[in-house]
């Protein structure tokens, strides 16, 4: 049954409907409520022959189509939404660097299903790996303004090339390890104070050695560069060493 609701604005309006309703032998209800008529006219699907005709030089009527609300469910599982997964410094690495993480699969779009499922097999079996950085460096674009270039070690491609085989991820150019330290939209001479001053604040810090021993899969939309919509959807311990 679809439920009508109209507000009407006089008593003739009101009188017309009434009449067209008796003549289909459909169930009506009027009420007022603060000098507003409001019509429920409960219509049976199966009278599709039902119409308005003749309203001629009739105030406006509102109508609206009161029916239960779609199940989302299903827009839900299917909607797809951009995916990263991190590899999680130790916390000692934290203390230096605000939420550091080491990019192991880019950005990539999947539904969170396939998504989970894709880190979940990817973390299966996958043993934890040394990072060590080699210097801290400047980038072309906002993610990689200034960061920690780590080494390419054996161990540190294969982490990615592992997650990536399993993610689908293909990228156009090869895997280069980094622990971002700013994200910025910045010019090159800005840039490069940033570089000095991470050298400045902390000596050791393009020598730093460590061990990924957990990846995390994160919503991760590159559209929005305030970070507000990122978050962690899943984490796994890897294989001690």
């Amino acid at each position: 049954m679809v439920k009508l609701m109209a507000t009407c604005f006089n008593h003739l309006q009101i009188e017309m409907i009434r009449s067209a309703l008796k003549s289909n032998k459909a169930g009506s209800t009027v009420e007022k409520s603060n000098g507003i008529f409001n019509c429920h006219l409960m219509l049976h699907a199966a009278r599709s022959d039902f119409r308005f005709v003749g309203f001629v030089g009739l105030s406006l009527f509102v109508w609206s189509i009161s029916v239960d609300p779609p199940d989302m469910t299903e827009e839900t599982e299917s909607r797809k939404e951009v995916y990263s997964v991190w590899g999680i410094p130790p916390e000692e690495v934290g203390a230096r660097v605000k939420k550091p993480h080491v990019t192991v699969v880019g950005a990539i779009s999947l539904t969170e299903a396939d998504a989970l499922h894709k880190f979940r097999s990817a973390c299966d079996g996958l043993k934890a790996y040394d990072a060590s950085v080699d210097s801290v460096a400047t980038g072309t674009f906002f993610y990689q303004c200034v960061y920690l270039l780590l080494h390419p070690m054996p161990e540190v491609v294969e982490a990615s090339a592992h997650c990536t085989g399993h993610f689908g991820f293909r990228s156009s150019t090869p895997y280069m390890p980094h622990l971002s330290l700013l994200y910025g939209d910045l010019s090159e001479e800005d840039k490069k104070k940033a570089q000095e001053k991470a050298k400045v604040l902390d000596e050791s810090i393009g020598s730093l050695n460590f061990t990924i021993s957990r990846l995390a899969l994160y919503k991760t939309d590159t559209e929005d560069k305030t970070l507000t919509s990122w978050e962690k959807v899943s984490e796994c311990d890897l294989i001690p060493k």
